[in-house]
Parts: structure tokens; C-alpha cells; sequence
């Protein structure tokens, strides 16, 4: 009898045991909104009445609308082919998002109509190994101060995590 309640006893803690040795540790998502504001040259490469195709490359900074603040006074590097084919706008742009001790993240954004979808795709520093996506509308567009810039703000709202 004592044989058989070890046994048992054995057997439950291989299963406990299995169950952390094999189950995927889940990572926490941590959720952000930003505004992201920007300017700077933009290169038309083909205008007319159906049909745009342009280049930019902007600089600007992000602000934190979240509680928790990550992301505030991060600031960016930003490069963007869009195309406009009578009302359907569509681009791809990269970011750099640098963080205040000068730790990076590399973002693209895919532009679909008024719909922006961010997606990190890797880290520097703290944010080595960063996962995460978020959908963002563009928030205010400004009256252009020089021929061929752009003045723009978006809103992004969206979570990631980090690789342990």
C-alpha cells in the first residue's frame, strides 16, 4: 500500500512538473497609444489627375495618450514611398524610434486608404527582441509651411511584448 501511494505521489509531481517543463511561458502583452508628429521633404516622382507617386523622408517625436507613458518624447527617423491612383492611397515606410538613452526600435507602417497597421520588427538595447503591432489614423494634417514638405500627426493604438 505504502508502494502504491508513492508511486501515485511520483506520478503527479512528473505531471505537475511536465506541465511547466512543456506548456510555453506566455508573454504579457503591454499595451501603448501615441501620437506621432512629423515633417519634412517630400519628392514627387509622377502627378496627375489619376495618378501620384511619391517619396518622403520625415522627422518627429512621439507623445504618450496612455497611462503607463512608454513611448513618450521617443523620437523618429521615417522614409515613405506612397502612391495615390484616383482616390486609393497606398505606401510602406520604415521608422527608426529612438528612445531617450538613444536604445532603438525599427518599425514599418503599411498605409491602406485611412487605415495604418505598425509592425515592430526589431529591437536595440531594452528592446531587443520586440514583437508587437498597432492601427493608427492619421490625427492632424497641417497647412504645408514650404513647397514639397509635409506637417502630419497619426495616432497609433496597440500593444507588444519582449522576448525574455
Amino acid at each position: 500500500m505504502a508502494t502504491k501511494k508513492a508511486d501515485i505521489r511520483l506520478c503527479s509531481l512528473i505531471g505537475i512538473l511536465s506541465l511547466f517543463l512543456f506548456t510555453p511561458i506566455v508573454q504579457a502583452q503591454t499595451p501603448f497609444d501615441v501620437t506621432e508628429c512629423g515633417g519634412g521633404p517630400v519628392t514627387t516622382v509622377f502627378q496627375s489627375p489619376e495618378v501620384t507617386v511619391s517619396g518622403l523622408e520625415g522627422k518627429g517625436i512621439f507623445f504618450s495618450n496612455h497611462e503607463n507613458k512608454l513611448f513618450n518624447n521617443f523620437t523618429f527617423q521615417v522614409v515613405q514611398i506612397a502612391r495615390v491612383i484616383g482616390s486609393n492611397r497606398v505606401s510602406n515606410s520604415y521608422w527608426k524610434i529612438m528612445d531617450p538613452d538613444g536604445d532603438a526600435i525599427v518599425a514599418s507602417v503599411d498605409v491602406v486608404g485611412p487605415e495604418k497597421t505598425m509592425t515592430f520588427l526589431h529591437g536595440t538595447g531594452k528592446w531587443k527582441g520586440i514583437k508587437g503591432e498597432a492601427k493608427g489614423k492619421t490625427s492632424a494634417v497641417g497647412k504645408f509651411i514650404v513647397p514639397g514638405t509635409f506637417q502630419a500627426c497619426s495616432r497609433y493604438v496597440g500593444t507588444f511584448e519582449l522576448a525574455k
